[in-house]
């Protein structure tokens, strides 16, 4: 029987990179999205994986999310927390709305998610939760007070929640990519891209969401039972924590 993964903002750019390297690697799995039909439905139609429309900032959301999979597919054993936005500003100016939405989506989004399959992966006594950060959560960026907080936290939640459930089974590790070839990086004007970005990189090109997907696979595994708690940082040698 396959292993059941679960990717939250499963459908595209880095998150759609994982769910086909999955699904390739014999997972059983399926890919949450928040509210862009139409690449969902693009998606479904090429790749075949089944996709689940929720917001993961709502707890019950999730809730009935992971409910509606697990009777599709079967238990969740692979969670990867995926799923964020950006809402950029200066913080002297930042609502209260942007910085509400953006915590709750980017670190919310791995209680309300977790939440859901902890206590069936510590009965079960196996389960892998792959959580997706960022460079900016280990480094902070200018107008990114907001998502920088909340990458940040991410990586908090991952070490604490790898302590309390490592002797059952249970890994918990968090990728941090650096700046990666997605539709969000695409939207940078060429100029800046070329003077401002690639030049801090030195491998000097951008990621591609394949070479993430690589490492969740690599830890979605069943032999990677002893690499919990980990940060690992992939981003061209920009940042070395």
């Amino acid at each position: 029987m396959a292993r059941v993964a679960l990717v939250t903002g499963g459908t595209r750019g880095i998150g759609a990179a994982i769910s086909k390297a999955l699904k390739i690697a014999g997972y059983s799995v399926a890919a949450s999205y928040a509210g862009n039909d139409a690449a969902a439905e693009k998606f479904k139609s090429e790749t075949g994986i089944g996709t689940y429309k929720w917001d993961v900032g709502s707890f019950d959301e999730c809730a009935a999310g992971v409910k509606k999979v697990e009777a599709d597919l079967g238990p969740v054993e692979v969670l990867v927390n995926n799923a964020g936005i950006t809402m950029d500003g200066a913080f002297h100016k930042m609502t209260p709305e942007q910085w509400n939405k953006v915590v709750n989506t980017n670190l919310g989004s791995l209680f309300n998610m977790t939440r859901q399959v902890i206590e069936g992966m510590r009965e079960r006594k196996f389960g892998r939760v792959i959580n997706i950060s960022s460079i900016n959560g280990q480094k902070g960026q200018f107008g990114q007070v907001n998502y920088s907080a909340a990458k940040a936290g991410d990586i908090g939640f991952t070490k604490a929640l790898a302590l309390e459930n490592a002797k059952l089974g249970i890994t918990v590790n968090v990728i941090c990519p650096g700046y990666i070839n997605t539709e969000m990086v695409q939207a940078v004007p060429l100029a800046v891209l070329e003077k401002s970005i690639l030049p801090q990189i030195p491998v000097n090109r951008l990621g591609e969401p394949e070479e993430i997907a690589r490492a969740v696979v690599f830890l979605a595994a069943d032999e990677s039972g002893f690499f919990t708690g980990s940060t690992m940082t992939i981003n061209g040698g920009q940042y070395h924590a």
